[in-house]
């Protein structure tokens, strides 16, 4: 008989097929994934910089505010970053809300369960595409939804490049626990692939280790363990006499010259009695400590004793953060944090010169919490954490920038592009520029003959060009400006209306656009030159 099988192993939840759509105050909508709204790709507009940056906004550290889905979708398709970012991320840490209860959707409980894992597997799906080949996830939870959440990742990055699952003990029971009390968080960690970097990590040991192991003190106060100085395996090459001591069995484990190196350091003990062998000393303060294992008992909460509480209440300690970049990272990789909170990953991957990307969507807890820390952190004013470990005193710097608005509305039951986003001052002087005449009829911003002028402030793709041409007359043509161009839409617009054009809006009108003015910077054949949009397809 012949075995036949179908289907996998997976979690289902209430409107899994479905996608979130994330409103300005938290709540969400569920949408079709065909949905404009979930496809849009918005601008990165910058707000200000800390410390020194560079000319390239995508080379620098970013502190983003916005939802974390817009947020990665931006820098995984917008071509100024998706050349950085896409791909080569080396380490993401997520500490998402455990379980929202925001949605706003006032269903029973099983829908806000689905809320969470939908929430949680779009970013997951972004993070996946933006992480290195040799990249690596951490996602911290509780027990809420922890269960759920391993077999969901299970399913994102696949059940063979799950490493381990980290158990944190983070606080203590309280006196007043009704049940066996919660004292523990669960850190999944995943990697892209099976490849991965690993720098191996160590804790120190634990004092009653110490009192048993290192109990020989030598004249200068050091404790120190003894080691054999004997072959496992048989070494004839090592078969020589030490200083009256007979050859082991198998040989002695080092040469004669590196025995006699260690006897000058005084790192050889031996015995009065000549029937045991000399031994190895083995210094406590020369101990990396033990191999770090998935149970960590030895890293405290934040406290204000070490100079790291900011107040925000979900804040992990650094030496946590400081742990995983270690051991998941080298110097100048890239580290994301699409749950920023307070900064603390931003703060400890600066501290270890790695560079990173941060995202969080409340901009008040931007203000009061993430950017005064990174601030102090680039000053070399920060305190307590991982500074000293580091011998952190200050340098580098950020930029704060904004996820655009959407550039979508919906108006009885259709969606269509937003009119602040297609008119205004750039449509305006874009419409100079190409010589159409500036009539302001949405989605158009001028005419010149059969053709209209669309412009764009904002990234125009598949989904913008379909809308244009939906607003068509039958043996109208279109040139599409926009501020950004994902290369998907040229073949677009081409097959839909033959004879359109697709343009990205020329930098220095740009920035003197964002700088308010209305003066045009030059002659039209030399904003819209061919070498700044080429055409292909």
């Amino acid at each position: 008989m012949t075995d036949s099988y179908s289907g996998r192993l997976e979690l289902t939840w209430t409107n899994k097929h479905l996608r979130l759509l994330e409103h300005d105050d938290g709540s969400y909508e569920w949408m079709d994934p065909s949905d404009y709204r979930v496809a849009e790709v918005r601008l990165l507009h910058d707000v200000e910089t800390v410390g020194a940056v560079g000319d390239r906004r995508a080379a620098d550290n970013l502190l983003i505010r916005g939802d974390a889905l817009r947020a990665l979708t931006s820098i995984a398709k917008l071509p100024e970053f998706a050349t950085v970012y896409h791909g080569k991320v080396k380490l993401a840490y997520l500490d998402p809300p455990f379980n929202t209860r925001r949605s706003s959707l006032d269903y029973e409980d099983n829908l806000e369960h689905s809320v969470w894992l939908t929430m949680m597997r779009d970013r997951l799906m972004q993070v996946k595409g933006l992480l290195a080949p040799d990249g690596s996830i951490y996602v911290h939870c509780d027990a809420s939804e922890g269960h759920y959440l391993k077999v969901l990742m299970d399913e994102v990055f696949g059940r063979s490049n799950f490493h381990t699952g980290i158990t944190w003990k983070r606080t203590s029971a309280h006196s007043d626990a009704k049940t066996w009390g919660e004292v523990t968080d669960y850190i999944f960690f995943y990697t892209k692939s099976e490849s991965l970097t690993w720098n191996s990590s160590y804790i120190d040991h634990d004092v009653e280790y110490v009192r048993s192991k290192y109990s020989n003190v030598d004249q200068d106060g050091r404790n120190y363990r003894l080691d054999n100085l004997t072959s496992p395996n048989p070494r004839p090459n090592m078969m020589y006499t030490w200083k009256g001591f007979p050859p082991p069995e198998y040989g002695w484990r080092y040469s004669k010259e590196r025995m006699e190196g260690l006897d000058a350091d005084g790192r050889i003990w031996y015995p009065e009695d000549k029937t045991k062998r000399p031994s190895l000393k083995r210094y406590l303060d020369e101990s990396k400590g033990r191999i770090s294992d998935n149970l960590w008992l030895d890293i405290p909460p934040v406290n204000s004793q070490a100079h790291e509480d900011s107040g925000f209440t979900t804040q992990k300690p650094e030496k946590l953060l400081a742990r995983i970049i270690d051991a998941s990272t080298d110097l100048d990789d890239i580290v994301l944090d699409c749950f920023a909170g307070s900064g603390t990953t931003a703060a400890v991957a600066h501290k270890m010169g790695r560079r990173w990307v941060m995202v969080e969507r409340d901009i008040s807890t931007v203000d009061k919490y993430a950017l005064p820390r990174l601030t102090k952190v680039v000053e070399g004013r920060a305190v307590g954490g991982v500074t000293k470990q580091f011998r952190w005193s200050g340098g580098g710097g950020f930029r704060v920038v904004d996820v655009s608005p959407s550039m979508f509305e919906a108006d009885r039951g259709l969606v269509v592009l937003a009119d602040w986003m297609a008119n205004g001052t750039l449509a305006e002087v874009t419409a100079a520029q190409l010589g159409f005449e500036y009539v302001p009829d949405p989605p158009f911003a001028g005419r010149k003959g059969s053709s209209c002028l669309a412009v764009i402030d904002g990234v125009v793709n598949e989904a913008v060009v379909r809308l244009i041409v939906r607003a068509l007359k039958e043996r109208e043509l279109v040139v599409i400006c926009g501020t950004a161009l994902d290369p998907e839409a040229r073949p677009v617009l081409h097959g839909l209306r033959p004879g359109s054009t697709l343009r990205k809006i020329p930098a220095m009108l740009l920035q003197a656009y964002r700088a308010g003015s209305q003066r045009p910077p030059a002659a039209p054949e030399q904003v819209f030159r061919s070498s700044d949009v080429p055409e292909t397809g």
